[in-house]
């Protein structure tokens, strides 16, 4: 048995942890809250009607008149599990695993600052990528994946720039926090299994560019591109439980204290919207946008031993296509009621989805009424 080669599968399995009911392509998250978990998103980039335009597009500030403060918060429930096949082996024993995902919360911070009417400065603290799995202690795949969390977190400055009477641009920084965690069992072949655990923390910076144009009163486009973020994990291998053949073939290959570094991509992706008001009360609004997902599937491994070894390894997953539309019905200044439909394409084949990213392909109808509250 190569057993280096068996470490660099587990990591390659571990290294892109975490699964959304309520996803867009791939592991990323459009709701964080807001008005667009009403909405299933329609009019991300276009809508621009409170400070969570800090987020889904920039450029959206100038619409908004003095400052504006938005705290969204949410909570979603997965309920998913696995079915054991007929070919896998009766030694392995075990169950199903039960729900890996469960309840996650998600939300954020978002505030818009008036320098003037054509100048605004924002700040947003968010998480909209990745969740995290768990599965049952013992369970039939545990050699691939008992635990794992890979999370995202941005700090978000922005500015917008309202050029003349229709255009604004709009831009952020986006530096994000990742967290990385993960357990797999270790096969010891006699008695109870080992385990392996990696954790680390790594910062990643990227960008992201909005433009808003107003058609006329009431009708607007936006667009908005995200950059990729790299995040560039150095994990050291803990190991816990061996069986002492094991520790040793293990420490004799210098794993036992390995390094693993883990390079992995935050995807790129583009969305356009379109928002418009048929009167007073009612708008419609929708969206069509992509995402990279291809990219997160390249994963650059290493372990750092006596004998290192480095690859760059594909998961073979696909680029995303997302489209939405929505609708909004304004009751009073205080409530109003939205309604929308989503649809995101699968990053992976059906036949093969991995233990360790139990998501693909979503559809999400959603309705929901707001409350506006204006503090002056």
């Amino acid at each position: 048995m190569n057993t280096k080669r068996s470490l660099l599968s587990t990591m390659l399995a571990a290294g892109a942890i975490a699964s959304a009911t309520a996803q867009a392509g791939g592991i990323s998250l459009y709701e964080v809250g807001t008005t667009d978990v009403g909405l299933a998103a329609a009019g991300y980039a276009a809508r621009a009607q409170d400070a969570a335009t800090v987020l889904t597009n920039p450029a959206g500030m100038t619409r908004l008149a003095g400052n504006h403060l938005t705290l969204g918060a949410q909570a979603l429930h997965a309920d998913l599990g696995f079915s054991i096949g007929d070919a896998t082996s009766p030694a392995l024993g075990g169950g199903a695993g039960g729900n890996p995902i469960g309840w996650f919360p998600g939300g954020g911070l978002f505030y818009s600052h008036s320098l003037s009417p054509d100048l605004k400065l924002g700040i947003a603290l968010t998480g909209n990528f990745g969740s995290a799995v768990a599965y049952d202690e013992g369970w039939a795949g545990r050699y691939y994946l008992q635990e794992g969390t890979l999370l995202g977190v941005s700090i978000l400055p922005s500015v917008a720039w309202r050029v003349n009477d229709r255009l604004s641009l709009g831009a952020s920084l986006n530096v994000m926090h990742g967290t990385f965690e993960t357990k797999v069992a270790v096969n010891n072949i006699v008695g109870a299994d080992g385990q392996l655990s990696l954790e680390d923390n790594a910062w990643g910076v990227g960008a992201n560019l909005g433009l808003l144009y107003e058609v006329g009163p009431g009708s607007r486009f936006g667009i908005t591109y995200t950059s990729p973020v790299d995040l560039d994990f150095r994990a050291p291998a803990s190991f816990g439980g061996l069986a002492p053949g094991i520790q040793a073939l293990l420490s004799s290959r210098g794993l036992i204290d390995a390094n693993v570094d883990l390079g992995m991509t935050v995807p790129q992706g583009v969305m356009a919207s379109v928002y418009h008001e048929l009167g007073p009360r009612w708008a419609v609004m929708g969206n069509v946008g992509w995402q990279q997902w291809s990219q997160f599937g390249r994963v650059d491994v290493g372990v750092d031993s006596n004998d290192p070894v480095n690859l760059t390894s594909s998961l073979d997953f696909k680029d995303t296509w997302h489209v939405a539309a929505g609708v909004q019905y304004r009751h009073s200044d205080a409530w109003t009621l939205n309604a929308g439909v989503a649809y995101d394409s699968a990053f992976q084949d059906n036949a093969r989805i991995a233990v360790a990213l139990p998501a693909n392909a979503a559809w999400r109808f959603v309705r929901k009424p707001t409350l506006r509250l204006a503090f002056k």
